[in-house]
């Protein structure tokens, strides 16, 4: 039997899947930071500033704030409200949506929900492009950003956007910043904390029961998130089965790979394998 026959085995016969998503799936869906895509958005930033990814771009140290935002605000844009159908993630969506599921994951691009999932089911942990929160910051509250987005890529001129339209705090006057973890500054919001506690209830319901644990696209940059729990869970729990697929970069420790599904293939082209023979 297959590695993939396996998995489609698996999400028949599991009670329960949890979902652990890294930026490996949102690649897989189509939303790449360079080449291409990167140069169709971003080529007069590319040509003025010498960067060639809009990951590099993140960290550019910008002469400006209106050079800053003129930047963070088309890539905020980009990645986060000008989306099309995901179907990778509709593809997923189809394969577990009639399990008990449940879905962790470090990307901060909304795509999960904008595709059929349940918010109540989902859990970002690093953040949400689509907020804003105070730098201070001053209290412990998130702002959706939609609007100001849209006028600042509307408004922008040479890689500008206008002074007014600096995102401001409305509590200190503070300029705002993206709700995206990167230090202790991170604002983990009303919203976050409900999401977390209902993460945890759901192990603490399913843990030890038939689960799935479904690794898609995790690298290492943040083990200790997804990749290294779901290790552990399926160390100890003998009804846990570990699936993990990410084109280049899936493994697993050798103490549970009998326990383990391991697939270095691309995941649009898996879920769209098993998406057709369910």
């Amino acid at each position: 039997m297959t590695e993939i026959e396996k998995l489609k085995d698996a999400i028949q016969n599991s009670e329960t899947i949890l979902i652990g998503a890294g930026a490996g799936l949102s690649t897989a869906a189509g939303y790449t930071y360079s080449g291409e895509r990167f140069r169709s958005i971003f080529s007069d930033f590319e040509e003025k500033y010498g960067f060639h990814d809009m990951y590099s771009g993140g960290f550019y140290p910008f002469p400006t704030r209106e050079e800053f935002w003129a930047y963070w605000s088309r890539y905020i844009f980009c990645n986060r409200y000008d989306q099309l159908a995901s179907e990778v993630h509709r593809n997923l969506f189809e394969l577990v949506k009639s399990k008990n599921y449940f879905v962790i994951t470090t990307n901060l691009d909304h795509l999960f929900q904008s595709n059929g999932f349940d918010k109540s089911r989902l859990f970002y942990t690093q953040g949400d492009y689509g907020l804003f929160q105070c730098s201070t910051p001053c209290h412990q509250k998130t702002y959706d950003n939609e609007d100001q987005i849209r006028r600042m890529v509307s408004e922008q001129r040479d890689m500008k956007i206008p002074t007014e339209l600096i995102p401001k705090c409305p509590r200190c006057g503070e300029e705002m910043t993206l709700n995206l973890r990167s230090d202790d500054l991170f604002v983990e919001d009303d919203g976050w904390h409900e999401a977390a506690e209902r993460y945890r209830e759901f192990l603490q319901r399913n843990l030890g029961k038939s689960m799935l644990l479904l690794e898609l696209g995790v690298g290492s940059n943040t083990p200790g998130i997804i990749k290294y729990p779901f290790w552990e869970f399926t160390r100890e729990f003998d009804e846990t089965t570990l699936a993990t697929i990410n084109f280049g970069e899936a493994f697993v420790p050798k103490d549970i790979r009998k326990k383990s599904i391991v697939i270095n293939e691309n995941i649009a082209e898996v879920l769209e394998q098993l998406r057709g023979e369910s």
